[in-house]
């Protein structure tokens, strides 16, 4: 079959299917022991069947005993939220924890199970969803003012964002309705940023917010979208809506801030090379 041109195929779900021996004691473990709410068998007696956790994460199994003798020591990387509450149930429920909560160098928390099958489950969560930041640096004021053109790169360069050409982070701050920096008193660096854009009537838009990878976990992120906010309610249009993107990583920080999770779409422009 052909794609038809400028229509590019996506994935919208994916489930591992592993091989078991007895499928009604699986679903009973998984639903059970290890805590997914959802369950179904197919077949009299089952040879199919499967587990999911809130319509996310989904895991099937097929009788096969042959290929189960096989398959141990197969492994599944589970990603969730509030990883430490699922923590604390599998070690009230004496799940065989093989790998303890461990902080990864790739940015998560994890923890590994055996499950009775053999095969191996790490759960996982981004190190920042539910982290708590650290104590705030005497030595950081947060202050109205946009960075310059060249503070503004460093710190974006710093985060590994590509970099923007001049015109671009000129007009982001002369346009901003307002803005805040984070300098550190002691070499008068500006260590963090943030920036507030819209028309000022129906639509706010908080960008770039910014803080250097040497003072991350400080609060000082919380502090600049605090003080963004403050402006906000009290200078902000009754009713106008405030947008942001951000990864899935950092949506509990945003969260605290009254921002939620909403679909959407959207389209960066790209003009074919002369």
């Amino acid at each position: 079959m052909e794609t038809k041109p400028g229509i590019r195929p996506s994935l919208s779900h994916s489930e591992p299917v592993l091989a078991v021996s007895d499928i009604e004691k699986t679903v009973t473990y998984y639903h059970e022991v290890l805590g997914f709410p959802e369950k179904w068998t197919w077949g009299e007696p089952p040879n199919h069947g499967g587990v999911s956790w809130n319509g996310a994460g989904h895991l099937q199994f097929s009788l096969d005993r042959d290929l189960a003798a096989k398959a141990h020591g197969e492994s599944v990387w589970v990603r969730v939220k509030q990883l430490e509450s699922l923590f604390r149930l599998h070690e009230k429920n004496q799940v065989e924890i093989v790998v303890p909560m461990t902080k990864r160098p790739w940015g998560f928390a994890e923890y590994i199970i055996r499950d009775i099958n053999g095969y191996y489950l790490t759960f996982a969560e981004p190190f920042s969803e539910g982290k708590k930041s650290g104590t705030f640096p005497l030595t950081i004021q947060i202050a109205d003012g946009a960075p310059s053109r060249d503070e503004t790169r460093k710190l974006c360069e710093a985060v590994g964002w590509a970099p923007a050409v001049n015109a671009a982070i000129d007009l982001q701050i002369e346009s901003a309705l307002y803005s805040v920096v984070a300098e550190d008193l002691e070499t008068h660096e500006i260590v963090g940023c943030a920036f507030l854009v819209g028309d000022d009537k129906t639509i706010y838009y908080v960008k770039d917010v910014i803080v250097h990878p040497l003072w991350q976990g400080k609060g000082i992120g919380t502090a600049m979208m605090k003080k963004l906010m403050g402006w906000l309610d009290a200078y902000g249009s009754e009713n106008a809506t405030v947008g942001l993107f951000t990864g899935e990583h950092l949506a509990a920080f945003y969260r605290q801030f009254g921002f939620t999770q909403a679909c959407g779409m959207y389209k960066q422009m790209k003009r074919p090379s002369t």
